[in-house]
């Protein structure tokens, strides 16, 4: 309880700290790093406030407590069912407290770009990547997050080579980034004649949409070429030098962005996905170098990970990470992923508890 105290006392007083710098006409007049300091204050605001309650409660504890020792009957007995009422409200809180003191994912509160590719399997693999991009969409509009589509590559025989969007609402992050690895799909592709199960898989990858504040990417450091679109597209294709590359030369990360209607709509597609790339790449090496061991105890997070099975025969889903299954299948490819997505922020959180983040 003492180190618990310690550590909310401490989030109270740079609460505050964080309250006197956004009155600094140094900070009011620099918007990036106005939106950090309002951004690190939202995420205290709750534990600070939910302590403020707690430390109101153990208050009237104790003088409920000095009235019990009074020698008058009635006030001891009024006292008493005070301590009643008060003493499950402190216990409630405490466990709220423990819950709040979680160490935070600093992405959660980001938008999501989420990227889909087809893998083994072939053109199955491409059209199951199609299938995971609808469930997403529904999942989107059902949970009420926002989509906006970033790249599509459209795959010949359906679905897509490669296709990314951006989900954005509040904490869209938290609520995507356990999709990451490979999904492997079970079933009687369309084109199979004798009846027989293949299995096929599309990978996906979930990055925090990274803002300008959350890192500053020196434009010397940025190689941008155009060219001409290529494959199967709009009116726009191999007409005109729309395409846009960029290249982050101090780590080698590449983006080509041909999708858009104009050579302005990619290059600003392609400088926002670069900077979910970098920002993402500079967190794995700044937690290397400071021995961090970053990735979830649910999963790596890796492209290569298998970490979900969808069997249409048997109509079910598994998820290998925390061995949870439904017999839903219909269900969750039309969007209905919330048990699926609160099973793995639920085992998140336990595990994080139980200290083995």
């Amino acid at each position: 309880m003492d180190v618990m105290i310690q550590r909310l006392e401490e989030m109270s007083r740079r609460f505050e700290e964080l309250y006197e710098m956004l009155m600094r006409p140094e900070i009011i007049s620099n918007p990036r790093e106005l939106t950090k300091i309002n951004k690190e204050q939202a995420s205290l605001r709750q534990t600070v406030e939910t302590y403020k309650q707690f430390k109101q409660v153990l208050s009237h504890i104790e003088q409920a407590q000095h009235l019990a020792e009074e020698t008058d009957p009635e006030i001891q007995e009024m006292a008493q069912m005070e301590l009643d009422e008060l003493l499950p409200q402190r216990d409630e809180m405490v466990e709220k407290l423990h819950l709040l003191l979680i160490p935070k994912d600093p992405n959660d509160d980001h938008n999501a770009i989420v990227e889909i590719r087809g893998a083994a399997g072939g053109d199955e693999g491409n059209i199951f990547a199609g299938d995971l991009y609808r469930m997403y969409m529904r999942y989107c509009e059902i949970a009420g997050f926002k989509t906006e589509l970033m790249e599509a590559s459209e795959a010949e025989a359906g679905g897509y080579t490669m296709i990314s969007f951006l989900v954005k609402g509040e904490e869209a992050h938290k609520y995507f980034k356990f999709e990451s690895g490979a999904h492997r799909v079970q079933r009687v592709p369309k084109t199979e004649t004798q009846g027989r199960i293949h299995t096929s898989t599309a990978t996906v990858l979930v990055m925090p949409d990274a803002e300008e504040q959350d890192i500053e990417i020196n434009p010397a450091d940025l190689t941008i070429e155009t060219h001409r679109s290529s494959g199967a597209g709009g009116q726009h294709v191999n007409k005109t030098d729309s395409a846009v590359r960029i290249t982050h030369v101090p780590t080698g990360i590449s983006v080509n962005c041909q999708d858009g209607r104009s050579q302005h709509d990619n290059r600003a597609t392609a400088l926002r996905i670069i900077r979910a790339r970098v920002f993402e790449e500079m967190q794995r090496r700044f937690d290397e170098e400071k021995g961090v061991f970053r990735r979830s105890k649910i999963g790596t997070g890796d492209r290569s990970e298998k970490i979900r099975t969808y069997n249409y025969p048997q109509n079910r889903v598994t998820d290998h990470r925390i061995g949870f299954t439904l017999n839903q299948l219909d269900r969750i490819m039309e969007g209905k992923l919330g048990d699926v997505i609160e099973a793995l922020l639920a085992e998140d959180q336990k595990r994080k508890l139980a200290g083995e983040e």
